[in-house]
Parts: C-alpha cells; sequence; structure tokens
C-alpha cells in the first residue's frame, strides 16, 4: 500500500534529556496521565556509521495518534536524538519526527520503501525485533523533521497494542 507524502501521521515524538521530567510534564500540560515505557538497545545505522544505540521511550495514544517520548543513552549514533537537545544541557521536549505507519504485509513496507523518492532519503535504521520494520528519512530541510517510517506484523502489534495506554480527549 504506497502512501502519498508522510501522511497519514500516526505519531508525534519529541526527545528529552529526562524521560520522568518529560511524561510529568506531558500528564500537567496534556493530559496524558500514563505512558508505556521501555528501554531497547539495538544496532543501527545512521548516516553510514554503524554502532549500537541506546534510548528509553515512553508511549501513549491520544485518540487516532500515538505521542512518544525518546530519552536518548550514551554516545554514538544515538546523536540523532541528542543532536536536537539544548547544547547547554537544560530540560527541552524538543518535536523531534513525525511517523507514518506502513499497514498491510512485509511486500508493503518493501514497496513503499521503494517508492521513496531520492530527495526523501533513509539516514537511520535499526535492526528492530522480529515483526518490526523502521526507519527515518532526513527531511529536515524540506519540512524540519525526521520522518519515521514504520511497519509491524499484525501478530507484533496485537501483542503490543495493549500495553501502550489509550485515552481521548472527549468523553
Amino acid at each position: 500500500m504506497l502512501m502519498p507524502g508522510f501522511s497519514p501521521f500516526w505519531q508525534l515524538a519529541w526527545v528529552t534529556p529526562d524521560l520522568e521530567r518529560s511524561m510529568a510534564q506531558f500528564k500537567a500540560l496534556y493530559n496524558v496521565p500514563s505512558f508505556f515505557v521501555m528501554e531497547p538497545v539495538f544496532d543501527a545505522e545512521f548516516n553510514g556509521e554503524k554502532g549500537s544505540i541506546s534510548i528509553r521511550m515512553a508511549l501513549a495514544n491520544v485518540d487516532d495518534y500515538q505521542i512518544e517520548l525518546i530519552q536518548p543513552i550514551g554516545q554514538g549514533i544515538v546523536r540523532i536524538y541528542t543532536d536536537a537537545l539544548p547544547a547547554d544541557g537544560s530540560h527541552a521536549n524538543v518535536f523531534h519526527h513525525v511517523c507514518t505507519r506502513v499497514w498491510g504485509t512485509l511486500d508493503d513496507w518493501d514497496a513503499h520503501l521503494a517508492s521513496l523518492p531520492p530527495e526523501r532519503p533513509i539516514c537511520y535504521t535499526g535492526d528492530a525485533p522480529e515483526g518490526i520494520r523502521f526507519c527515518y528519512t532526513d527531511e529536515r530541510a524540506s519540512c524540519g523533521l525526521y520522518v519515521e517510517h514504520i511497519w509491524y506484523s499484525d501478530e507484533t502489534w496485537a501483542g503490543l497494542k495493549p500495553l501502550i495506554p489509550h485515552f481521548h480527549s472527549k468523553s
């Protein structure tokens, strides 16, 4: 299933130096009461450099959108996240990327990647667990952000979905 541009948006993501503080801010300011927190470590490639990456991430679904907060841990290729943070080390929730989800089969994922034009170069990929594929395209020159593209197998999403809290902004 090919999608125009980077729509539909499925996720909005921020980078933070302090995940607990950011979750508290999103609770107090935006009424997102809780998150599912993960601490993945995986091999990745960023602009041709390969290495291990470690992050803490928090997910919550609000209406039809997923909120993601990412705290980078350590050095190296994690700079895809750390470079966005204030150089003075102060706290900030920095809007980092939007994410579009590729629905369907792994063949649909492959077709989606093949459909990306050269103006939307893939700059970041990670060795995700079985049933997940993701990459980022560097679109900062055209829209100011990275764009994440993600695919889940039906089985993987069925196991992950119940773990992520879902909230509605209207009763």
